[in-house]
């Protein structure tokens, strides 16, 4: 698999991530285990998680495969702070304090005294960015992380974070959902980060599942679509808007002889700026059917038919 400089910094990536949000919570450790074996043996190193994934689960998993499963300097691990779970629910905090105490906290989970990407998971409103970049800082500076970045944050924050930290640290990543169905950061995140040297990792780059044709007649019972706690992550996707994409995607594969997965999957992963697409699988057969897109290479008069069915609408001020 191919390795991507992410950004300007000098971590390499591979061009598809690991993701885990569903570790230990719908994905068991057997599961768990097939999937990062393959992904490794398949050439890749990028593994994504959270310390709010399954309250902490998913890092704990991962975590006791380290070592035993697949050695811990053979990945590049990522993982993200900024939103605690209460017993009122989700609570978005990116102060300093918060941040630091969440990443130690990773670290025990992960049973490793650094990882080498950090992450703010999302933007914080009642936390100055000065504050929150500044745990950023510290992060580096004392070892528990190597490279440091921001997730579903806007453009201009993105921006600010990256004059902060110019030089020492650096910022290295921006993590934005990216995929034929959103496609909002092409407005202002992408072009921020290039022209700040800072690389674009895209989580959900199957449209929540939706671009891999499985909605097109009905929910299946064993699906995103059809479970309790994620339902609702899917089914903004499923509005008769994105038809016309998912449609075009399964046209488009017919053509190829390939699966709509792999189509969608290789529009994102070579889209300029992106080090890496981050594919979350719940079972190592799904996993698989992501690895297949590797050869992929998609025609360029396929990715221009692609681009224009689904293209985001722009307005004032980006249409100047």
């Amino acid at each position: 698999m191919e390795q991507r400089q992410l950004g300007r910094s000098g971590l390499r990536v591979s061009r598809l991530g690991l993701g885990t949000m569903t570790w230990s919570r719908d994905t068991d450790e057997h599961e768990a285990t097939a999937q990062l074996r393959e992904f490794v043996d398949a050439g890749g190193t990028l593994v994504d998680t959270s310390a709010s994934y399954a309250e902490g689960g998913a890092e704990e998993l991962l975590g006791a495969l380290l070592g035993d499963v697949v050695a811990r300097e053979d990945l590049v691990l990522c993982t993200k702070a900024g939103v605690r779970r209460t017993v009122d629910g989700a609570v978005v905090d990116a102060s300093r304090g918060a941040l630091l105490d969440s990443l130690d906290a990773s670290l025990r989970r992960l049973r490793t005294d650094h990882v080498d990407l950090w992450l703010v998971q999302t933007p914080d409103p009642r936390t100055c960015l000065e504050e929150t970049v500044s745990a950023l800082r510290a992060a580096v500076a004392t070892g528990r992380t190597r490279y440091v970045g921001l997730s579903n944050h806007p453009g201009w924050q993105l921006a600010r974070a990256a004059t902060l930290l110019a030089g020492d640290p650096g910022l290295a990543a921006v993590e934005m959902e990216y995929s034929l169905l959103q496609r909002g950061i092409e407005r202002e995140v992408l072009p921020a980060a290039a022209a700040l040297g800072v690389g674009t990792l895209a989580w959900s780059p199957l449209g929540r599942g939706v671009l891999t044709g499985k909605y097109r007649r009905t929910v299946p019972a064993d699906s995103r679509a059809a479970s309790p706690h994620l339902a609702g992550f899917v089914q903004p996707y499923l509005a008769r808007g994105a038809s016309a994409v998912v449609e075009a995607v399964a046209t488009a594969a017919d053509g190829l002889e390939r699966t709509p997965l792999e189509v969608a999957l290789a529009w994102v992963r070579d889209r300029t700026g992106v080090a890496s697409a981050i594919v979350g699988a719940r079972t190592a057969a799904q996993l698989r059917g992501s690895l297949g897109a590797e050869d992929l290479v998609l025609p360029e008069e396929l990715m221009r038919a692609l681009d224009e069915v689904s293209a985001p609408p722009v307005s004032y001020p980006e249409r100047f």
